[in-house]
């Protein structure tokens, strides 16, 4: 029996959350906010399934408030729009992604980078006007205007999802980094979610494309599927101590608890190694490398609004979106059971219009 909140809001919705750190989900009904004069509703179709949801069902970074609908991926139809709406009109194919507000005043958000405000609402799981964030598992969703995204007409909106969180969480820091010089060499380290959209941005901007796994089995899928040039087994000894100072830059997208040294040896001097998986616990910095090779370190998380409206058409001129496998709501918990095994090429979504409507 599905259950509901205990604040009601005016707009009654249906999805799906978790109600406890075992993380199953199940049919859920709750309420969302009036369209305000800001505001945009939208039917939700599509929904991908993002690493951070199975996270945050099981409570993993310890900041999880249940019930929770997870989903920050979403695409869908404008079916309404406040009186000071203009951008968008009803019938658009909009997205929206990691967040849902921002104070919209603060020195980032003046910037354009309201993912750094310290204000941000997330677009689930975050305190907002009395209740909290509830996100695309579900039939529909109301968002202020500026946190909307047009969606490319050219591009799928199924596999255009993952672009709102995987695809501009490493093409920001792509264009922050300067990791975008034709020529110029770019490891991608795991071949995950995250890493396969890597390859394809880094081919389109002109970069020799190198993967980094563990899993030799990868190796075909990398290079004669996603257009890697090369990919390199980091359980090899011998490969990995060729390689090294072959590269100008690598994008780490590994979740998982692992060890810098063997990237950074990769790097040539100068080289960037920059981080954008959320592993649950520390990494050791290895100090020597970086002063020994003027090498870099850094981190990114997301990207702005004006910078994802600009990756999505981006992936609409070079026709790039997520490899997905579609699935419907009732298969979303087999589905985090297999993203918990990394068993996805590489990415989840979730028909969620045709899902819900025959449940």
């Amino acid at each position: 029996m599905a259950l509901s909140p205990p604040t009601e809001l005016p707009l009654k919705a249906f999805g799906w959350a978790a109600t406890d750190t075992s993380g199953v989900l199940s049919p859920f009904h709750f309420s969302r906010r009036e369209i305000g004069e800001d505001d945009v509703s939208l039917k939700i179709l599509f929904c991908g399934v993002c690493h951070s949801d199975l996270h945050t069902l099981k409570n993993d970074w310890g900041f999880t408030t249940y019930p929770v609908v997870p989903g920050h991926e979403i695409v869908g139809i404008v079916t309404k729009v406040g009186n000071n709406v203009k951008n968008f009109r009803e019938g658009d194919k909009v997205g929206v992604g990691v967040i849902v507000e921002s104070c919209q005043t603060c020195e980032n958000c003046d910037q354009d980078l309201e993912n750094y405000c310290p204000r941000t609402v997330f677009t689930y799981n975050s305190p907002y006007k009395g209740t909290r964030t509830q996100g695309g598992y579900s039939d529909f969703v109301v968002v202020h205007q500026r946190y909307v995204l047009r969606f490319p007409d050219n591009l799928p909106l199924d596999a255009g999802a993952p672009l709102l969180c995987a695809g501009i969480t490493v093409y920001s820091p792509m264009i922050y980094y300067g990791m975008t010089e034709p020529g110029k060499h770019l490891g991608v380290a795991g071949l995950g979610g995250l890493g396969h959209v890597a390859i394809k941005f880094g081919k389109a901007f002109g970069l020799k494309v190198t993967v980094i796994s563990t899993s030799p089995s990868k190796e075909s899928e990398a290079i004669d599927k996603l257009g890697a040039d090369s990919f390199l087994v980091s359980k090899d000894p011998e490969k990995m101590k060729a390689a090294m100072g072959t590269m100008d830059y690598i994008i780490d997208t590994i979740s998982a608890v692992h060890s810098l040294m063997p990237l950074l040896g990769l790097l040539k001097l100068n080289g960037k190694l920059v981080t954008v998986g959320l592993p649950n616990k520390p990494l050791e910095l290895p100090i020597f490398p970086l002063v020994a090779g003027r090498k870099l370190i850094g981190g990114s998380n997301i990207g702005g609004m004006k910078e994802t409206q600009e990756m999505l058409d981006f992936c609409g001129k070079h026709n790039i979106t997520a490899d997905i496998e579609l699935i419907k709501m009732d298969e979303i918990n087999t589905a985090m059971e297999r993203l918990h095994k990394a068993d996805v090429k590489y990415r989840f979504v979730i028909d969620v219009a045709n899902s819900l409507s025959s449940l």
